[in-house]
């Protein structure tokens, strides 16, 4: 069951004081994973987050391993796809280094919307994202907290959403074909994340939803 609004700001509050009070420690730019399951509801918590704490965000998804065809993700193992989901050098040495340093960082983000490529990949966006810079820098994305971005994380914040829930999400906001092949494709590699990689009490802070 899905907790009240009230109860929800309260913790979304909460995370923000979190944030706020390490920021005004540290005094320098500082970087927090927002991380959940497919439908949590991130990119939602990211924004109201952004607009309380006067940060920015970096979408995960931006850095998709578009080049690699559609169809090869389905000969993949569950570690394989971890490791293959997003460029994460390129996460790193285009968004999170220059953010952290305090300058802008830019980008050429994963374009979904322009659908599959004859050779079965993703194009990149033709308009360059650009980001200036923050104080707090928010990580929005499921795996963002993983092993191959723990050294640059200084917070660590999980959108805890039963799966229940967020299969019901992903239904009204997909189509059902896509639907399927999505939960084909990653529910053994999210389930494996979050009970064996990251689990729930790994994180520093948590948000039910």
């Amino acid at each position: 069951m899905s907790k009240s609004k009230d109860h929800i700001d309260e913790q979304i509050n909460k995370a923000a004081n979190e944030i706020l009070y390490l920021s005004n420690k540290l005094q320098r730019p500082i970087v927090i994973s927002i991380d959940g399951g497919s439908g949590a509801g991130k990119s939602t918590i990211a924004k109201q987050l952004c607009i309380k704490l006067q940060a920015v965000i970096i979408p995960l998804d931006d850095f998709f391993s578009a080049h690699i065809p559609d169809h090869k993700w389905d000969e993949f193992s569950i570690t394989e796809k971890m490791e293959k989901v997003f460029d994460w050098e390129k996460v790193r040495r285009l968004a999170i280094e220059p953010l952290r340093k305090g300058e802008q960082a830019k980008w050429f983000a994963f374009d979904f919307i322009a659908g599959l490529q004859p050779d079965g990949t993703y194009p990149l966006q033709k308009e360059e994202t650009v980001l200036n810079s923050s104080s707090i820098i928010l990580l929005e994305g499921a795996y963002s907290s993983s092993q191959f971005l723990q050294d640059v994380l200084d917070l660590t914040l999980l959108i805890d959403v039963t799966i229940e829930e967020r299969h019901r999400r992903l239904s009204l906001r997909d189509d059902l074909e896509f639907s399927e092949k999505w939960h084909q494709r990653w529910d053994a590699t999210e389930a494996y994340y979050f009970e064996k990689l990251r689990q729930k009490t790994s994180f520093d802070l948590i948000i039910e939803v």
